[in-house]
This record gives C-alpha cells, sequence and structure tokens, in this order.
C-alpha cells in the first residue's frame, strides 16, 4: 500500500480541529501520515491535537506564515507518494483516502483527484447544498474559470505534480522549497493559482470522482466570506498568471476575472450582502459581458439574487430564498444520484 501524507495547516481552530483529526484517523485506507502544522496558533488547538496518540501523526511548529506558508512545511517534511491537504475546520467521510488513491492507481494519466463536497454548518450539521464541479476533460481554462477542486480540501493527488512546480526561494532567511505560492496578497486566492501551474506544467491530468467525500464547512470566520479580500487576492492570482501563461491569459483574463466576481458575489447573497453582491455582479458584467452567453443561468440568478437582497424587505426576500434553496437541493441530490448510477 503507498503512504498518503495529509497536511493540516492550524490557526485558531480549537473549536474544529479534532474533529478534523478524528476524520483523518477514521479513514478506511490505513497507510497515512498526518502531518499538522503549527502556523504560529495563539490558540489550544496545538494542545488539542497532542492529546490523540496515534503514532502516524506528526506535529511541526513555525512562526505565522499563512496557509501556503504551513502547506509548504508539510510537504517538504511528507513523505508520501500520495499528497492532501485537508484545512483543520474541513472533515472527510470515512472512504475517501481509500476511493482516491484506488483512482490514482489505476488511471496513470490522472495526477490530481478530486470530488463533490457537501456544506456543513459550525456544528456539523448538513445543510442539503453541495459542490458539484465537472469531473472530466479539466483545462487551465476551466480551472481558471470554475477551479473545479472547490476547497484545499478537496484534492488527493501524486507527489510528481508537486515536483513539476517546485521552486526555491530566501523569504524567511534560508534557501527553502516552495508549492504554494507565500505570496500574502494571493490569499485566499493561493489554491487556485497552485492548481493551475499544476495543469500547466505536469503533463497530468485533473479528474473527478462524482461522490460527496468530503465536508466544507460554512463558518462566520472563514476567509471565504471576505468578499472584497477575495477578488483582490483574484487579481494578484492574473497578475501572476500572466508571467508564466501569457498566451492562456491573453485568451480568457477577462472572463476569469467575471466568473470569479460572479462566484464572489453569489457568497455575498448567501451572506445577506445584497448591496455588495450588486456591486459584484456589475463588476463581473462590465468585464466581461459574455458570461451571460455562457453561463446565462447562474449569472442572471446571481444578479436576481442580488437585487432582490438589496431591494426587497427582509422577510419577504427570505422567504424567496427558503424556496430557491429547496429548489436547488432537490436538484443538485438528483445530481448526485446520477453520477451513482453511472
Amino acid at each position: 500500500m503507498k503512504l498518503v501524507s495529509i497536511i493540516i495547516p492550524v490557526y485558531n481552530v480549537e473549536k474544529y480541529i479534532a474533529a478534523t483529526v478524528q476524520s483523518v484517523l477514521d479513514q478506511t485506507y490505513k497507510n497515512l501520515e498526518l502531518i499538522i502544522v503549527d502556523d504560529g496558533s495563539p490558540d489550544k488547538s496545538i494542545e488539542i491535537c497532542q492529546q490523540f496518540t496515534d503514532p502516524r501523526i506528526k506535529i511541526f511548529r513555525q512562526g505565522n506564515r499563512g496557509v501556503a506558508g504551513a502547506r509548504n512545511n508539510g510537504v517538504r517534511h511528507a513523505q508520501g507518494d500520495y499528497i492532501a491537504f485537508l484545512d483543520a475546520d474541513d472533515l472527510w467521510s470515512p472512504d475517501k483516502l481509500e476511493k482516491h488513491v484506488h483512482h490514482l492507481e489505476t488511471s496513470p494519466a490522472v495526477g490530481v483527484s478530486y470530488s463533490y463536497s457537501a456544506f456543513i454548518d459550525e456544528a456539523d450539521n448538513p445543510l442539503g447544498i453541495y459542490q458539484l464541479p465537472k469531473t472530466k476533460d479539466i483545462t487551465p481554462r476551466h480551472i481558471l474559470l470554475r477551479d473545479p477542486i472547490g476547497s484545499g480540501s478537496n484534492l488527493v493527488a501524486k507527489r510528481e505534480v508537486f515536483e513539476a512546480i517546485k521552486f526555491q526561494d530566501n523569504l524567511y532567511g534560508t534557501l527553502e522549497d516552495f508549492y504554494f505560492d507565500d505570496d500574502r496578497q494571493l490569499h485566499p486566492s493561493e489554491d487556485t493559482e497552485c492548481w493551475l501551474r499544476i495543469a500547466l506544467k505536469s503533463g497530468l491530468q485533473f479528474e473527478g470522482i462524482p461522490e460527496v467525500l468530503t465536508l466544507y464547512r460554512l463558518n462566520p470566520g472563514g476567509h471565504s466570506h471576505n468578499f472584497m479580500k477575495k477578488a483582490n487576492s483574484w487579481e494578484r492570482l492574473l497578475e501572476k498568471a500572466r508571467t508564466y501563461a501569457p498566451e492562456l491569459m491573453a485568451q480568457c483574463e477577462d472572463a476569469a476575472r467575471a466568473y470569479q466576481l460572479t462566484a464572489i458575489a453569489r457568497r455575498a447573497v448567501n451572506q445577506g450582502a445584497g448591496a455588495m453582491a450588486v456591486e459584484l455582479s456589475h463588476r463581473a458584467l462590465g468585464s466581461y459581458w459574455r458570461i451571460l452567453l455562457e453561463e446565462p443561468r447562474r449569472t442572471l440568478l446571481t444578479l436576481a439574487a442580488a437585487y432582490t437582497l438589496w431591494l426587497l424587505p427582509k422577510p419577504l426576500y427570505s422567504q424567496m430564498k427558503a424556496l430557491a434553496f429547496k429548489t436547488a437541493a432537490a436538484s443538485q441530490k438528483r445530481q448526485i444520484l446520477q453520477g451513482q448510477s453511472r
């Protein structure tokens, strides 16, 4: 059995970290090492991790560098043939690793395996909504526009894809290997930037498993809810991508900006920020109006929801949102069942 290295960056997550670690230890695939990187966490997160006695757990400490810096540290120490990341507030289904390892071992051309994800709340309760990305024929353009991985907690990859994008730099007083770009202005878009370089440089494919194997937590403290920070980090990603993929960016930079702004607008709608959602939607259309032709349903629904939230009384909007949520959840469940039957 090949070894899988799982890397968990830890910073200020004492409320969730025990459940996250346990979801790794409960995996049906047992040949793993769990690398926990203390990113200068000020709370009791690491004390909680130290209470686990499983010999497969390794804890490394560093000053605060952010999630990219913690993941880089983890990859440097990883011994596995496969590498996976898990955010410290997310969870895995017990059979996640087993299914991804099988997928990678039986698919020589595939370097990155991922899955569907389900959203959960702060108390681990399912919200009834999912991320159901495209699972085949993934191109660099598709990664830029729609990022099928969706979350750093979702992928399991062959070690060689990280070797393909490795570079060296002296950011902290010594020459080190880097895999994720450790530019703080890139956060929280460092995931997609890394996946893009893998797609461009590794020569291996991205392919998904059409099953829900990752549980992605929505909580008020999550970086995904800092809308303008996300938008600004995306501009930083586009700026960097121009330096190593100029032809790709010439073809789709405006589209990549518009698709991302629309995605952030949807998050703003979900968090009740109507005015922000309207502003982001307008910026998306101003950047690339053809998104209306390429993705009409999602774009128009986002715009309509943004204006409805902004203009209507909250009680009426809440009723409409509840109805739309039930409809979307039912449609997603049908899609999951169809994927499983195939």
